[in-house]
């Protein structure tokens, strides 16, 4: 299937639109120490 992740590696690039519409790619925060990743799977839909 794909590259295994291994605990402590570095993630593998990738990227997301965001809730403002723009696309974000993990490599623009190569200048953060720190990057955080929330989600909310149908966030804000009934059910």
């Amino acid at each position: 299937m794909g590259d295994e992740l291994i605990v402590g590696s570095d993630a593998p690039e990738f990227s997301l639109t965001g809730s403002d519409g723009k696309t974000y790619k993990l490599s623009d925060f190569n200048d953060k120490k720190h990057v955080v990743i929330a989600w909310f799977p149908k966030a804000f839909t009934g059910g």
